[in-house]
């Protein structure tokens, strides 16, 4: 191990991960200039640059000029001769070279199918955001880091800031630089900066080179054939077949591109590497990087090199002109100006209005200002430009989100977030066991994060990632690839905790990804006692041992007398059978967390996890908490959520690119044990917001017969109160979806619905038998929707509720021919609609032609004593309908002895206006006033109380006309129960 390294071990934790930028407010970001990328940063597009740099061939017609002739012939010519053929020469370069900068402008413009797939896609011109870059030195990359607090990030000189373009400069002696070495940990936005460079290029913006040949280390990693360079260049890029054999001597400025270098291990011995000057020999492509790295070949060619700070240290510091660090947004107005940009995108809202869509634009940036400028965790998070991605990706699928087709899932995000900075990465290419860096991750990160969980931690202290990290540490190996790993990826997932009191310790960078890494440790089956791991790796030496060994026993038994060796070797296969019965032991444990994690009574009351992630991106609006106020309990809702998403067939095979393979019997027994756990549990009452986040679960897991056989266990589902935006709406309408069964009973109470909303549920309030849809400012367009509804043959509602709703006039008419042609609905709410003598007219015009309504409610709608007559004189006429709410209208004494007058076994209705019914109290007077009691907080206050107060005056004329002492006494109990209600505090 290398001196550096071992005095980088000595280290305490908080001084491997310094965060290589400056805090916002420190100096040296005021002068960093913004162009207009928008694809996560780090290796956020490294895989879409390998499809590019290495497996894909660039070719195109050839359409350039090619000089052919005999040198002796060309002595022979005159000067003119000699200058034409220079200039058709560069004719034919210049075309050559047009047409590789139209084929990398196309290739390197494309996004990753995640851009594409989890919001609109948009060019690298249109939103990009330059992260900052400062100026380094191998000293500074070598020396010893402070430690990884707040305090000492803003105690830190600043470095020079350069500009991408500025990086071939001449340097601080003056001298010109070739060779350029681009380093950055995970996440802060190297590979989206090359695809940046090379489209610059492309449009003219890079004019100080004419050439721009651009590698993937990786593509070059997996050739182990000798090739020359001459073959190396025209085998990616054909069309350049005429320019590469004149490269050296043609005086174009050349640069060439090496992206990714910690893929390759080069070694710059000459005992260990030849040199090679000639474009056209044979070597080994990591000869070629060398050679070129020593200006041995094409030595007036300028290199540019990205990789990670590990591997800096391969490159000679004689063959490096300059270093520079990719520090990400340091600076929060960075990060303004990316979210600015990014979710004020044409297309971000989808089919939604230019006005509406504009102000909720508007409003979620302003918000996420507001957030950033509170210096919360996710201002430190947002470092990152990898996590500035996956903020904007969250946020359209929280509001944006009209459909959710399987593909899109909030698992779904994260794990292709993952891919996305990690995809075809080993850890250290220079280890034996090669071992991925996800799966190095989710076995350590991961155990910290499961840690935590369990514990209701997020904060971590030095001792909690030594015991995560360093507790198991038994082999030089492992202690190298843990050096790696805090060098190039800690910093992505962990941070310092901005709080005061706490800036010693460490949070996740997100906190949704502790859950998320939680999850992923707890399927993969890392979580194993000392006895499951030794046991398994027995079972699996006596399993093949014992297989060779039968073998050659049963035929040596056959000729010798040892009959009873079988026998003791078959026993040697009962091991393997009977510890893959424990192991499934390991599924049923998994289920049965998943099961008491999902439903931790605890949690029963707070937002739904949608809400949730909502808020730690957003913040939460009012007056921010005092230091010394007790924080609240840490919720890992999303655990189990996660849980469940990792195991969907898609989740799985992005997991397998990554290294962390989930096999599909080990998901089979797993989801085979939740329906032990899982359903029975779910089949309980559960408050609003748990339901929620149940229904969100089993969207997640994307397992369609488990999840219909979970909802027909719902036949009640109660929402009420939870906000549904168009996200939830199309989770409930996705996992309703799955069965065809009625659902007795759907309340959505309060739920911020709009007509949008009602066109998302369609299917499924179409099976609903009682419907209620009470307090959600359902205007007449909500109630065309609910008429089409009413109208429809499958329709099953029998019970419609759409209290205090503005459903005006028209609302009303709408409603009214639903009225007229619907067979199903018993009993219609209109309670508090603003209906008016006009809508209750056209209501009482249609209702005629209804067969099947028994009970309608028309109560608080200010209407008058015409239209309550002409709506009871239609109800007499009606064959089932026999009961009329008429309270708190607008109704005169003579209108109220006109309905007193009605009979129910006369008339066959009965009108509910008063608490009285003649020199009695009504039947129904318990039932009024709780009507009035549940909407109070939702009625004008003054109004009520002045209905009320007739109706005391009318309960106290009807008891001074009864001389029965029974009924003066109920008389009295209704006066103090309405008294009561009339005293009700504002």
């Amino acid at each position: 191990m290398s001196r550096a390294m071992q005095c980088q071990g000595c280290l305490p934790w908080r001084r491997w991960a310094r965060l290589p930028w400056c805090l916002p407010g420190t100096r040296g970001t005021r002068s960093v200039s913004v162009c207009a990328a928008a694809v996560p940063a780090g290796g956020a597009g490294r895989s879409f640059l390998r499809r590019i740099l290495g497996t894909s061939s660039i070719s195109l017609p050839r359409g350039c000029v090619r000089y052919q002739g005999d040198s002796q012939e060309n002595s022979a010519q005159p000067s003119s001769s000699h200058h034409a053929q220079s200039q058709l020469r560069k004719v034919a370069f210049s075309g050559a070279i047009k047409k590789h900068q139209k084929s990398l402008s196309a290739w390197f413009s494309h996004q990753p199918n995640e851009e594409r797939q989890f919001g609109p896609s948009f060019s690298l011109d249109a939103v990009h955001v330059d992260p900052v870059i400062r100026e380094s030195s191998l000293e500074e990359i070598l020396k010893p880091s402070p430690g990884l607090t707040i305090q000492n990030q803003l105690q830190q000189p600043s470095r020079k800031v350069i500009s991408l373009h500025s990086l071939f400069d001449v340097d601080a002696c003056g001298r010109q630089v070739k060779n350029v070495v681009l380093y950055g940990t995970v996440g802060t936005g190297k590979s989206t900066l090359i695809k940046k460079m090379v489209v610059d290029w492309c449009h003219g913006r890079l004019p100080r080179f004419q050439l721009v040949i651009p590698f993937s280390c990786e593509d070059l990693s997996h050739s182990h054939a000798h090739v020359s360079l001459r073959r190396l260049v025209t085998k990616k890029y054909q069309h350049l077949r005429d320019v590469v054999p004149v490269l050296e001597a043609s005086n174009l400025s050349v640069l060439f591109i090496l992206n990714g270098l910690e893929r390759l291990n080069l070694d710059f011995r000459l005992a260990g590497t030849e040199l090679c000057c000639d474009p056209n020999e044979p070597v080994p492509p990591s000869a070629i990087v060398v050679n070129l790295l020593r200006k041995y070949l094409l030595p007036e060619a300028s290199i540019i090199v990205t990789t990670r700070p590990s591997a800096v240290r391969r490159i000679p510091g004689k063959y490096v002109g300059r270093y520079a660090e990719i520090c990400g947004f340091s600076d929060t107005n960075l990060q303004k100006l990316y979210f600015q940009m990014r979710l004020s995108q044409p297309g971000c809202s989808g089919e939604e209005s230019q006005e509406r869509r504009s102000a909720e634009q508007e409003n979620l940036v302003e918000m996420l200002s507001r957030n950033l400028e509170r210096h919360n965790q996710i201002t430190a998070a947002c470092f990152l430009p990898s996590y500035c991605w996956l903020v904007c990706t969250t946020l359209h699928f929280l509001y944006f989100t009209r459909t959710v087709p399987p593909s899109q899932t909030l698992t779904g995000i994260y794990t292709s977030f993952l891919r996305l900075n990690f995809s075809g990465e080993v850890l250290d290419s220079s280890d034996p066991t090669h071992i991925s860096m996800m799966k190095y991750v989710a076995k350590t990160v991961g155990k910290l994060a499961y840690e935590g969980v369990m514990s209701r931690k997020t904060c971590f202290s030095e001792e909690d990632l030594r015991q995560c990290f360093e507790v198991e540490m038994k082999t030089e190996s492992e202690l190298n690839l843990l050096e790696v790993f805090r060098s190039d990826v800690f910093r992505f997932f962990l941070s310092p905790c901005v709080q005061p009191g706490k800036e010693h310790t460490f949070v996740f960078t997100i906190p949704a990804m502790q859950e998320y890494l939680a999850a992923l440790y707890v399927v993969l089956g890392e979580k194993k006692t000392l006895v499951q791991r030794v046991g398994k790796e027995l079972s699996e030496v006596l399993g093949k041992v014992s297989e060779d060994v039968a073998v050659v026993v049963n035929i040596i038994s056959k000729v010798l007398p040892l009959r009873f060796l079988p026998v003791l070797f078959n026993l040697l296969k009962i091991f393997p059978r009977y510890f893959s019965r424990v192991g499934g032991k390991d599924r049923d444990t998994i289920a049965h967390t998943m099961a008491e994690e999902l439903f931790k009574e605890e949690d029963y009351y707070n937002d739904d996890v949608l809400d949730q992630i909502n808020s730690s991106i957003l913040g939460v609006e009012g007056p921010m908490r005092h230091p010394d106020e007790a924080p609240d309990d840490e919720v890992f809702e999303l655990f189990p959520i996660f849980m469940g998403g990792i195991l969907s067939r898609r989740n799985r095979a992005i997991l397998e690119q990554l290294g962390c393979s989930i096999k599909n019997l080990a998901a089979f027994e797993i989801a085979k044990a939740m329906k032990k756990t899982v359903i029975r549990k779910g089949r309980r009452g559960l408050p609003p917001s748990e339901l929620m986040d149940y229904l969100f679960f089993l969207h997640e897991f994307q397992n369609e017969r488990f999840t219909a056989e979970a909802v027909l266990s719902l036949r009640a589902v109660n929402l009420s109160s939870v906000k549904m935006t168009p996200l939830k709406c199309s989770v409930l309408a996705s996992v309703m979806s799955t069965t065809s069964h009625e659902v007795e009973e759907l309340n959505l109470t309060s739920c911020n619905l709009d007509s949008g909303s009602l066109r998302t549920l369609f299917p499924v309030l179409l099976r609903c038998k009682a419907l209620h849809l009470q307090l959600n400012s359902l205007g007449s367009d909500a109630c065309k929707e609910i008429r089409d509804l009413l109208l429809h043959d499958k329709c099953a509602v029998s019970s419609l509720r759409l209290a205090n709703n503005p459903v005006g006039e028209q609302g009303a008419r709408f409603l009214a021919e639903a009225l007229a042609g619907n067979r199903s609905l018993t009993q219609l709410s209109l309670l508090h609609t603003s209906l008016g003598d006009p809508g209750a007219e056209a209501i009482a015009e249609h209702l005629a032609h209804n067969q099947h309504l028994q009970e309608l409610n028309l109560g608080y709608n200010s209407l008058t004593d015409a239209a309550a007559l002409r709506v009871v004189e239609v109800a007499k006429r009606h064959e089932t309908l026999d009961k009329v709410h008429l309270y708190f209208n607008d109704i005169s004494e003579d209108g109220k002895r006109a309905l007193d007058s009605l009979r129910m076994d006369r008339d066959g209705v009965r009108a509910l206006v008063f608490l009285t019914a003649g020199t009695d109290v009504s039947d129904y007077w318990s039932h009024i006033l709780n009507v009035v009691q549940r909407n109070l907080p939702f009625w004008d206050r003054e109004r009520v109380r002045q209905h009320l107060a007739l109706l005391l005056q009318d309960l106290e004329s009807s008891r001074s006309q009864t001389a029965n002492p029974w009924r003066k006494a109920k008389f009295l109990r209704v006066e103090s129960e309405a008294s009561r209600e009339t005293r009700c505090p504002s």
